[in-house]
């Protein structure tokens, strides 16, 4: 029955399920007599009211934490007593052993990190630059965030991990708004340009942004049941579109980049900062997507926090306000996001709804 095997090859391809399951799967199925026919729209409708629409599909069981630690604990130890070129070895047999045959998922997230972490490490020590800042713009920048597409994009082909795949779409953002800068500085004969136009510069930043929210949404609206690897890659793009929209934002309301030091002593245009958190969190409700909310945080707790700093408050007085308004907001949304986002979604237009995770 061709059909039925060209389900089973795409499931293996997504990592829905082993080589091995598919090829006993076939003949199992086909000795039962299961055929396929036409999808019937009531398939694509869930099976019961959504409590719940976004586990994160790497959170499997405690056997997988185990592993995840011991991965964690042995790659730390061995970057310690070896070189950091031994390290790189170690992430692709371990990726061999639990990613390709035993298909772990949350295993390989930790893989893909270390190999991320590797890679920011490693294009540090060749460009002879430091981890803690690189320049925007200039040759070394470049050639510093071009490596992220590449490494974990291969790794991408390799071992098809979600998280892998959205690294490199982000690093691949990055590299963008390197070359037009690049463009931009030749055009107009100015090799600080990103430094002596910033408002262009975040403009640029904005538009990389919401074509990386734009590339979430590509791969959500694939899966609105969040059942297939789209879901997951949708996951991590939403948790790097989100605080990319943000800063992005703070700057061109002219808070140097969005930088702590900049939250906290202008106090001001702090609410620029909650307004757009608040637009976030809207969003998010819109989307069915707490990581877009939650990754926007952190930033809101930060401008809360400059705000009380310009009172009358003492130290600790600001902190704990901030701490507590911060906590409020999570508990409010997480208590209340069902609710929250019914309310929300009758008043979008149905087809809009049609292509949205059920409310």
């Amino acid at each position: 029955m061709p059909e039925l095997k060209l389900i089973l090859d795409e499931a293996e391809r997504e990592g829905i399920i082993a080589r091995q399951a598919a090829d006993r799967l076939l003949p199992f199925l086909i000795a039962r007599g299961v055929k396929v026919d036409q999808p019937s729209p009531e398939l694509h409708r869930p099976l019961a009211p959504f409590s719940d629409t976004e586990t994160p599909s790497f959170v499997r069981g405690f056997h997988d934490v185990l592993i995840t630690i011991g991965i964690i604990v042995a790659l730390a130890g061995l970057w310690g007593i070896a070189s950091i070129y031994a390290v790189l070895p170690a992430i692709v047999v371990l990726a061999e052993v639990l990613v390709r045959r035993q298909r772990l998922a949350l295993p390989a997230v930790a893989l893909t990190i270390a190999l991320a972490v590797w890679t920011a490490s490693s294009a540090a020590q060749w460009l002879d630059d430091s981890l803690s800042f690189v320049a925007i713009g200039g040759n070394v920048a470049l050639q510093y965030t071009l490596a992220f597409p590449v490494v974990l994009g291969l790794f991408y082909l390799l071992y098809r991990v979600p998280l892998a795949l959205a690294l490199t779409i982000m690093g691949a953002a990055v590299v963008f708004l390197q070359l037009v800068l690049r463009a931009l500085g030749w055009l107009t004969g100015d090799p600080l340009f990103e430094v002596n136009h910033p408002l262009v510069l975040s403009i640029i930043a904005i538009a990389c942004a919401v074509g990386l929210f734009a590339l979430a949404m590509t791969f959500d609206l694939r899966d609105p049941l969040r059942r297939t690897v789209n879901s997951d890659v949708a996951f991590w793009l939403h948790l790097g579109a989100a605080p990319a929209l943000l800063y992005s934002v703070i700057s061109l309301a002219g808070l140097s980049g969005g930088t702590l030091a900049a939250l906290q002593t202008v106090s001001f245009r702090t609410p620029v900062v909650i307004a757009t958190v608040i637009a976030l969190m809207l969003i998010g409700l819109v989307i069915d997507r707490r990581a877009f909310v939650t990754s926007g945080l952190v930033s809101l707790g930060f401008a809360v926090y400059g705000i009380f700093r310009q009172g009358d408050a003492r130290v600790d007085t600001y902190i704990y306000i901030t701490l507590l308004t911060v906590g409020v907001i999570v508990l409010v949304i997480g208590t209340g996001w069902m609710p929250l986002r019914r309310f929300v979604m009758r008043r979008l237009p149905v087809a809009i709804q049609e292509k949205l995770p059920p409310a």
